[in-house]
């Protein structure tokens, strides 16, 4: 079992792991709002990005932290996945 998990128990850091991919939800959201400028907000677009980067930087390493008890997915299913959504780019006129 990883050492970090190890301290707070499996639960916990799957609980963290969903805060954590909540937050990067909203710091996607908030770069969105941004870049569209269509609903105000007071954060600037380097600000937004910063967070965004912040978040996605939690999220990967509750990941890695995890995939020592999980085999949460292999770079074959990972690639596959991304095929999958090129191809309904593709479909879509948008690739």
């Amino acid at each position: 079992m990883n050492l970090s998990v190890s301290k707070i128990g499996l639960p916990a850091t799957l609980e963290q792991l969903a805060e954590e991919a909540a937050e990067l939800s909203k710091a996607a959201l908030k770069v969105a709002r941004v870049i569209r400028g269509e609903n105000p907000t007071p954060v600037g677009y380097c600000e937004a990005v910063d967070n965004l980067k912040e978040e996605v930087a939690d999220v990967r390493n509750c990941l890695k932290v995890l995939s020592d008890d999980f085999d949460l997915i292999t770079d074959a299913e990972e690639a596959a996945k991304l095929n999958r959504w090129l191809d309904r780019l593709k479909a879509a006129g948008k690739g």
